[in-house]
């Protein structure tokens, strides 16, 4: 037996349904790591043999996986580990970076890159005056190539004068101009996904989504960034480490 597979117990004499113990369990196991993102799990027959349940209990177990985003399962392919990320809100860390940290592959897949006028609401926020442009970017940013968020990001010419030569990293790329964001404010709220925003994000009309905004700034305290993510909640968490006060 798969060793992962040794401390799983279930209990039929339990108020708590097989299923349901055995999607705990598995959740469990898939949070302390016991599968890597992208490693494959046994079919739903391979799973009732090895814990002497039924097809469809595994078959239960695994749909309450999948509604809880730990797992994605492709028709002819298998059920697979989904990659889930989680990002510290005290730490200021590119996207591209934490993923690469996780064991991840990041991957940007550019929808636009180009230069414009702001709105009202990004010329007030970064500080502009009257006919300065800005550099726009829009893209998907993937991981092992899951749509974890759509990104949208606005930063004054005189910060990202090329915006077509942003790479994977926005940060990287600033940093390599003398442009580096040192700190940065965040907001979090949520929103439920229009069509349009639904279709890029591969998510079902109405879905809850994270709106993260950021805005960023360099050194000598001048805004330079600002960016709105809309982050997949089946995919995405963020976490906070709170102290008491002495």
């Amino acid at each position: 037996m798969d060793p992962r597979f040794v401390e799983m117990t279930l209990d039929p004499d339990l108020a708590t349904p097989l299923y349901h113990q055995l999607a705990r369990q598995l959740g469990d196991a898939i949070e302390a790591g016991a599968w890597q993102a992208g490693e494959a799990l046994p079919s739903e027959r391979a799973l009732a043999e090895t814990l002497e349940v039924s097809r469809i209990t595994a078959r239960k177990a695994l749909e309450r996986l999948a509604e809880q985003g730990l797992i994605r399962r492709t028709h002819g392919s298998g059920t697979f580990i989904a990659p889930r990320f989680n990002q510290p809100l005290t730490r200021l860390t590119s996207f591209s970076e934490l993923l690469t940290q996780r064991g991840f592959t990041p991957r940007s897949r550019w929808l636009s890159r180009q230069l414009g006028m702001p709105s009202t609401e990004e010329a007030l926020r970064l500080g502009l005056r009257g006919g300065t442009r800005v550099a726009r970017l829009k893209r998907l940013r993937l991981a092992d190539d899951v749509v974890m968020a759509v990104e949208e990001s606005c930063l004054p010419e005189s910060i990202l004068p090329e915006p077509e030569g942003v790479g994977q990293s926005l940060y990287a790329t600033l940093e390599a101009h003398g442009k580096t964001v040192e700190r940065a404010l965040q907001h979090l709220s949520a929103v439920n996904a229009d069509a349009e925003l639904a279709a890029l994000a591969e998510v079902p009309e109405g879905q809850a989504l994270l709106k993260v905004t950021r805005l960023g700034y360099l050194a000598d305290g001048s805004p330079a960034e600002l960016t709105i993510t809309y982050c997949r909640t089946d995919y995405y968490d963020f976490m906070v480490e709170l102290h008491r006060a002495r």
